[in-house]
């Protein structure tokens, strides 16, 4: 049986972090001022965030700060100064997206535990192996895996485990999306997401409507509970249980921590055959929030249309009043006491002496002691001093976080002893106390706020030697790379591995090498077991295939090449996020065997951002459908059934606009795509003040005819300097004007 579990509680506030404490937390996770995946929570400022880990340590709870989202370039040095004083406060982890963000920490807070964010879609033992390897001390999977998946993770890697096991999901695995951001400019990496998946959409093909009018919300998930399934969770090597809430209040914090906290407990003391879930519970769980019913998620299921809320969430619900009130006067308004000891000694002559015990929480139960002295207790004239008297003024704790348990009183001789005198040395033993319990967890202040050089790309930069671009083609249909291959001015091809089949890899590439272009595999979105099986049983035929180097999309893959000895260049691609020049660095040290390797620019910085970040060497989007979302889930499944074979469907928002979707079922993955292709077919002149080494061109759901126009409209315009245009609604994406 499992011994050693966490219950991780959501606090987007002050009070929600005293609430998940009241109920039972074993730590807390809670966003500052700044670099938080949940901009729009009651986020503390730093006052109070101090108050906070002091307030969590001395009730035997640890907090975790989020720093989670992607940071600008000129944003980052900021961060050592950001983070100095909660970390000398005693900070117990701080939960990380970006690599940038994770190398300053590594240089700065080279003590402070970091925890890899479920934003870096790690899905795999690789990936886990290879963020550990850079120092993460603990790893948060994407929510989408299976119990067997997560077990798999633990017993090849031994990393500690933090998993969901209650409150919303993500459509999109977290990190791979870009609907929020592209459609109304407020990124979910920046923690700002506009939760554009609770919306209605129609599910299209051909033309035709496949879903009904009361099954329209196809993206937005039920939320997850995983009361059933808590010992398959962690007898498959889960140490944290996660509960998301962030935005909501200290009463559903507190009565959803309760609940998970009762099983756990059920569940340690009694084992596999001793747990038993009540229905109440459950009744509760829902009444606290409900979004259309609950889910257990993908724990036990690849993805399904029983996930799905499609039904439009009741504009009214009514409350349980008993329940809230319940919650409000056990947890939410609760002060809690540490229990203490106390000696008071009152002796005539000598000075009065106060001796305080309490257990350290937070260090496994150490007894902390401190002994303070007043002045000399006088011969009493009239009236001396009692046990009782001196008892009651001591006893007195107040607004202190204590309370005592047993008070001993030992008196010598008749004495007076004024009350005052009594106070002052109670509250000098409790100052005294609180700092002998906190002070263990406190750090040496930092030092060095500069965050150093970087070996990152100039931010002004010229373009290659020869003046001149090279034009890349990522291709996802087979049926296009002829067309491609004819037009002389490609330098690359990026065959994708979801849609080149592994039997026609060395066909592909001879065909490309035959027409003097280069050709790389773009690996899968998501690197999961199917992918694993299928790269595993492949590899004779991706070493032998003749590429000329991989197009990398995820952490696993990362690994995967490092074990295979990928000796080749690697192309990087923008879900493993750039956003600064000092996570470039971090990711090129990853993979030292990649020689050559260059990086996609990210598809979020505007033009002067860019610029500000460096482009030299690096790769532009210039035109295509960007993905704006990966999914576990299925839209043909959801709307229909799963037939196991791709096909293109379409979803239409409230404003007409369509976004083509794509099932790749070799890796079983989804990407909706955003509704109008990128091009920055008019942007010449400000990419050419950028400088990067490469453009890309992304073909995803164009025919014959409009790929070849896409073709002759960019190299003439970028290699020859021709005026061209392009019919059809384009966006130019965040090249103008990024994201908050």
């Amino acid at each position: 049986m499992k011994k050693k579990v966490e219950i991780l509680a959501p606090a987007g506030s002050y009070e929600s972090m005293k609430a998940a404490v009241a109920a039972g937390a074993d730590a807390v996770y809670i966003g500052g001022s700044r670099f938080g995946a949940r901009a729009y929570a009651d986020n503390p400022g730093e006052d109070q965030l101090l108050d906070a880990i002091d307030y969590a340590h001395l009730h035997g709870c640890r907090l975790y700060l989020t720093v989670n989202t992607l940071v600008k370039d000129r944003e980052l040095p900021e961060l050592p100064a950001y983070l100095a004083p909660y970390y000398e406060r005693g900070l117990d982890a701080a939960i990380v997206q970006d690599m940038g963000v994770f190398s300053v920490i590594r240089q700065h807070f080279p003590d402070l535990p970091i925890h890899a964010s479920t934003q870096m879609t790690v899905t795999g033992p690789l990936g886990a192996a290879l963020i550990r390897r850079m120092g993460a001390s603990r790893i948060v999977p994407a929510r989408e895996l299976s119990l067997e998946e997560i077990r798999r993770m633990y017993e090849e890697t031994g990393a500690e485990l933090e998993c969901f096991v209650h409150g919303a999901l993500c459509y999109s695995y977290s990190g791979q999306c870009l609907f929020s951001s592209l459609i109304g400019g407020r990124s979910g990496n920046r923690g700002r997401c506009a939760q554009t998946c609770r919306l209605p959409f129609e599910v299209k093909r051909a033309g035709n409507t496949l879903n009904k009018k009361d099954g329209r919300y196809v993206l937005s998930l039920k939320d997850l509970c995983t009361l059933d399934i808590l010992p398959d969770i962690l007898e498959a090597g889960v140490y944290s249980l996660k509960i998301e809430g962030r935005m909501k209040s200290p009463r559903y914090t507190a009565g959803v921590v309760s609940i998970y906290r009762k099983y756990v407990d059920q569940y340690l003391a009694s084992g596999r055959a001793g747990y038993r879930v009540e229905e109440e519970d459950r009744r509760i769980l829902l009444d606290l929030f409900d979004r259309g019913g609950q889910t257990e998620g993908y724990y036990r299921r690849p993805n399904g249309r029983d996930m799905v809320v499609l039904k439009e969430k009741p504009a009214f619900r009514e409350e349980n009043r008993a329940l809230s009130d319940h919650l409000d006067e056990t947890f939410v308004k609760a002060e809690i006491k540490e229990p203490v000891s106390g000696i008071c000694a009152v002796r005539v002559g000598t000075p009065l002496s106060l001796t305080l015990s309490c257990r350290d929480r937070l260090s496994g139960g150490a007894e902390r002691t401190v002994t303070v002295y007043g002045g000399r207790a006088q011969e009493a004239k009239s009236r001396p001093a009692t046990q009782e008297s001196i008892r009651r003024s001591v006893q007195k704790t107040g607004n202190t976080p204590f309370e005592f348990a047993d008070l001993a009183v030992e008196l010598e001789g008749d004495a007076f002893v004024p009350v005052k005198e009594l106070n002052e040395l109670r509250r000098t033993a409790f100052e005294a106390l609180l700092q002998a319990l906190l002070s263990p967890h406190r750090r040496e202040a930092a030092r060095g706020m500069e965050i150093g050089p970087l070996r990152g790309r100039k931010a002004r930069a010229q373009v290659k030697e020869d003046g001149m671009y090279r034009l890349n083609v990522l291709l996802e249909r087979a049926d296009l790379l002829g067309a491609v291959l004819s037009c002389p001015d490609v330098d690359t091809v990026y065959l994708d591995s979801a849609e080149f089949d592994a039997a026609d890899w060395a066909d592909a590439a001879g065909r490309c090498h035959a027409a003097g272009k280069t050709c790389f595999l773009a690996l899968p979105f998501i690197f999961r077991n199917r992918a694993r099986a299928y790269f595993e049983e492949n590899r004779p035929r991706f070493l032998a295939a003749g590429f000329d180097g991989a197009l990398v999309r995820s952490w696993e893959e990362i690994e995967l090449l490092r074990k295979w000895d990928f000796r080749l260049p690697a192309v990087f691609d923008y879900p493993l996020y750039t956003m600064n020049r000092r996570a470039e660095d971090f990711i090129r040290d990853m993979a030292p065997e990649c020689s050559g390797s260059r990086f996609t620019l990210p598809a979020e910085l505007n033009k002067r951002e860019l610029s500000e970040r460096g482009c030299a060497g690096a790769e532009l989007l210039v035109y295509g459908a960007l993905p704006v979302m990966v999914t576990a889930q299925c839209m043909k499944k959801t709307a229909e059934r799963c037939s196991g074979k791709p096909e293109l469907l379409r979803l239409r928002d409230r404003m007409g606009k369509e976004f083509p979707v794509k099932n790749h079922c070799r890796f079983c993955y989804n990407v909706i795509y955003n509704s109008s292709p990128l091009s920055l077919l008019q942007e010449k002149e400000a990419i050419d003040r950028l400088g990067p080494r490469s453009l890309r061109l992304m073909f995803t759901t164009e025919d014959r005819e409009e790929a070849k126009a896409v073709l002759r409209a960019f190299a003439g315009r970028f290699l020859r300097g021709e005026e061209a245009v392009l019919s059809g609604d384009f966006t130019r994406g965040h090249f103008k004007r990024g994201v908050e």
